[in-house]
C-alpha cells in the first residue's frame, strides 16, 4: 500500500512539474522561433514594447497582417522597368545624390506597391518588410532616416550614398534580382 501511495506521489509530483514547466518551455521555444525569424527585429521590438511577451505579440501580429495580404513577385515588364528606373537612380547619384535618394524612396515604395504591400505609412511598411526581409529591416529604416535628414537638407554626401547602399539591398529583395553596384563595372 505504501508503493502504491509513493506511486502516485510521484506521478502527481511529476504533473505538477509538467503543468508547470510546459508554458514556460512553450514560451522559451516561441521567443527562440521569433528571434531566430526576426534578428535584429526581435530586440528592436522588445525594446520598443518593453516587454518580450508584448514584442512577441506584435511580431505574431506583423507575421498574420503579412500572411494575409496576397504578396506576389513581380512580373518581367515590371522587374525589367524597375531595373531601368533603378539605373537611372544609380547614375544620377553621381551629379544630384540628393535626388537620387528622393527616387530610391519612391522607387523602394514603388516595388512594395506592384508586390502587393500596403504602402501608406512608413512604420507598417517596414513591419511587413521584417516579416519577409528580416534582416534588411534596420537598414530600410536607417536609409529612410537619412532620406528625412535629406529633405531637411541635412544629410552631407557620405551618408546618401550609404542610404542608396541600404535602399539598394532592399530594392534587389524586392524586385528579385541584384543590380549592378554604384561605381562597379560589369
Amino acid at each position: 500500500m505504501n508503493a502504491t501511495y509513493a506511486v502516485i506521489a510521484v506521478v502527481l509530483v511529476l504533473l505538477v512539474c509538467g503543468a508547470v514547466l510546459w508554458p514556460l518551455l512553450a514560451r522559451r521555444k516561441r521567443a527562440v522561433r521569433l528571434h531566430d525569424q526576426f534578428g535584429p527585429e526581435y530586440e528592436r521590438a522588445v525594446l520598443s514594447a518593453g516587454d518580450e511577451r508584448a514584442a512577441q505579440r506584435e511580431l505574431e501580429a506583423r507575421q498574420k497582417h503579412v500572411a494575409a495580404l496576397s504578396i506576389r513577385a513581380l512580373s518581367r515588364s515590371e522587374r525589367e522597368r524597375s531595373l531601368a528606373d533603378w539605373s537611372s537612380v544609380q547614375s544620377r547619384f553621381v551629379d544630384e545624390p540628393g535626388r537620387a535618394i528622393v527616387d530610391a524612396d519612391r522607387l523602394i515604395t514603388e516595388a512594395m506597391r506592384l508586390r502587393a504591400y500596403p504602402v501608406a505609412d512608413f512604420e507598417q511598411r517596414a513591419a511587413d518588410i521584417s516579416v519577409n526581409y528580416p534582416t534588411l529591416v534596420s537598414n530600410y529604416r536607417a536609409a529612410r532616416a537619412i532620406a528625412i535628414k535629406n529633405e531637411q537638407q541635412q544629410a552631407n554626401t557620405e551618408e546618401l550614398r550609404q542610404a542608396l547602399i541600404h535602399y539598394r539591398s532592399l530594392f534587389e529583395e524586392l524586385v528579385g534580382t541584384e543590380v549592378v553596384a554604384v561605381g562597379a563595372r560589369s
